[in-house]
């Protein structure tokens, strides 16, 4: 198994970069066999289908990079040294980090609603080696993606795309309003610049989309690590509703799936736009 799937475009064309970090679904046998969850339990945390839903991306000119590796098995969305001593042996207790403490660090004890994975506990050199074999190639990667658009158009856009259930959102806003479609994550303001999330927003809100901001996501490791907006990297979190395009119970496609994906692809445009333009202009200058 390999870390990930990169997908280029035939001609570079805008400084944005988009990501799949969680759309992983290549599980290793001997991970399963170690599961005390069955096949579609353990499937719960992945962001189904959100690599198939960004198909389009390479068509506006820009990179599409997908996780293979699933998030139950390793989460790339994890600072590599997020190490949960209740999973793996070796480790010390880190009680001030709550997802570690919640049981989703690095290498996650659970899956959604908090149901464990294993019987006991993994070694740290099994963990090392999940981090070394997975997590740093596809980070490395993308790294490289960004430090290109830099070197070529001045500027990174990273779009980091998720999934999120239905449930998340019930209780945003006041009762009986309407929920968000999709959150939008730039750490309160300071992973991208104000204009993309703006302009972001407004893609999917010509869409029909309705759009919040950082609740109840606000991004995790890859908004924060990789958005620099004073060196020109930014990077924003985009949460999908899963219950647009799929059934959560079923982990199975809505009927209607490819007319969302195809709504999808609008947006998509609009968003290799924003780095198109900017690279115009620094074109011009």
């Amino acid at each position: 198994m390999t870390a990930f799937n990169l997908t280029m475009p035939e001609r570079r064309m805008t400084s944005v970069v988009f990501a799949s970090p969680h759309s992983g679904r290549v599980y290793p046998p001997a991970f399963l066999r170690k599961a005390v969850l069955d096949a579609h339990q353990i499937r719960s945390s992945e962001d189904a289908f959100v690599d198939q839903l960004l198909a389009s991306v390479p068509h506006h000119g820009a990179p599409l990079l997908t996780a293979l590796v699933p998030r139950a098995y390793l989460d790339l969305n994890r600072g590599p040294d997020e190490l949960d001593s209740a999973l793996i042996e070796g480790v010390r207790r880190n009680p001030h980090n709550p997802r570690i403490t919640s049981g989703l660090g690095v290498i996650p004890r659970v899956v959604a609603n908090g149901r464990q994975i294993y019987r006991g506990k993994i070694s740290l050199q099994d963990a090392h080696d999940r981090i070394a074999r997975y997590w740093r190639p596809y980070h490395d990667q993308l790294q490289t993606l960004l430090d290109e658009s830099r070197n070529h158009f001045g500027e990174a856009i990273l779009i980091d795309c998720h999934s999120m259930p239905n449930e998340a959102v019930e209780n945003i806003g006041p009762p009986g309003s309407a929920r968000p479609d999709i959150v939008l994550g730039d750490r309160f303001g300071a992973t991208v610049s104000g204009e993309i999330v703006e302009r972001v927003e407004a893609a999917f809100a010509a869409a029909g989309l309705r759009v919040a901001r950082n609740m109840p996501f606000a991004g995790a490791f890859i908004t924060q690590h990789y958005g620099r907006p004073s060196r020109r990297q930014h990077a924003l979190q985009i949460e999908m509703n899963r219950a647009l395009y799929m059934d959560e119970t079923t982990l199975e496609k809505r009927a209607d799936f490819d007319a969302f994906k195809s709504l999808l692809e609008g947006v998509i445009a609009e968003i290799a736009e924003i780095g198109a333009a900017k690279t115009d202009r620094l074109a011009a200058e």
